[in-house]
């Protein structure tokens, strides 16, 4: 694969942002669609209240520009769209559902899981129809072992579940999401490279440029949040390319910041309903070192530093330990 093209689509894809950025943000507000935010989080967060957001719209009009333009049309390339576009829908309802219509929840649990069995059943039909391999393979190690039957498309559907909700806690300080995204996109980028899988590496680039792009006005203090119309979309698009370079099990690596979030919340829970008491100060974690008088500058770096230490690791480990 030429890296050149993921360089050109990586640029293009990023100048697209951020000339999209300045006409949709005085749209947005003008469309009164602004944050919403939470009475019992970080005090320094309640200025942030009515900042606009859906700004996410920005990163998928990006992304799909520069991937329409720069990647092959295969079926690795409609599974990748399928999934960012498709996951990208359902935050985009749901974040429309939470401002336009006063509800605090946006879509039911109900209505989201429906969505995202969906989007799921899409890519499976997709993967069946070109004959995706269902080995699993053990990052690192010559091991693998092949889910014959059902049992692997059942895997993935969980999986793309797992990893578009723990991108979505990601989402809560300024700039955070938007680096760590690229950062773990940087490494897949690397992997699709690897794996020959000129649609992955494309689609990594141009989620790359597109998060960046949208970094310039999403860093504190942002101009504008991405809401769950881009966390959802690139969570898609970062468990897409997992599944279609055959690197589903690295992401706990590659993608470890994200697990951490999601196991902040889950066990913040689980502490709760079990013993009566919390573990952190509040969940997801990044909010904990917030309460606990860290900047959102000193939480963006220290985050963005661990998922480039957990991506070289997870690039270490891809190469065979």
């Amino acid at each position: 694969m030429d890296y050149q093209l993921l360089l050109l689509t990586i640029s293009v894809s990023f100048i697209l942002a951020v000339i999209a950025a300045p006409l949709l943000i005085p749209l947005l507000r003008r469309m009164k669609f602004g944050q919403q935010v939470r009475d019992d989080g970080p005090q320094s967060h309640l200025k942030k209240a009515g900042t606009p957001t859906m700004g996410g719209i920005i990163i998928i009009v990006a992304f799909t520009l520069s991937y329409l333009k720069f990647s092959v049309v295969n079926t690795d390339f409609y599974v990748l769209l399928v999934a960012t576009l498709g996951y990208g829908l359902i935050g985009f309802l749901d974040d429309y559902i939470k401002i336009v219509f006063k509800r605090s929840l946006g879509l039911t649990p109900r209505q989201k899981l429906l969505g995202q069995l969906v989007v799921g059943a899409v890519m499976c039909a997709l993967l069946i129809s070109a004959g995706h391999s269902t080995a699993i393979s053990i990052p690192g190690t010559s091991v693998s072992f092949d889910w014959t039957g059902w049992f692997y498309y059942p895997f993935i559907v969980i999986m793309m579940m797992a990893i578009t909700n723990a991108v979505n806690f990601t989402d809560g300080v300024d700039g955070l999401l938007s680096g760590t995204a690229a950062i773990a996109l940087a490494a897949y980028a690397v992997v699709a490279m690897q794996a020959t899988s000129i649609a992955a590496g494309v689609c990594a680039a141009a989620m790359i440029g597109a998060v960046l792009g949208f970094l310039v006005f999403n860093a504190h203090p942002a101009k504008v949040f991405m809401g769950d119309t881009g966390s959802l979309g690139i969570g898609g698009a970062i468990g897409a390319i997992a599944i279609v370079t055959k690197s589903e099990l690295l992401f706990v690596v590659i993608g470890g910041i994200f697990v951490i979030e999601m196991l902040s919340v889950v066990l913040q829970v689980a502490s709760f309903k079990t013993r009566g008491k919390r573990i952190f100060k509040m969940s997801p974690i990044h909010h904990h070192f917030e309460l606990s008088g860290w900047s959102e500058w000193r939480v963006v770096i220290s985050f963005w530093a661990v998922g480039i230490v957990l991506a070289g690791l997870g690039l270490y480990i891809s190469k065979g330990l």
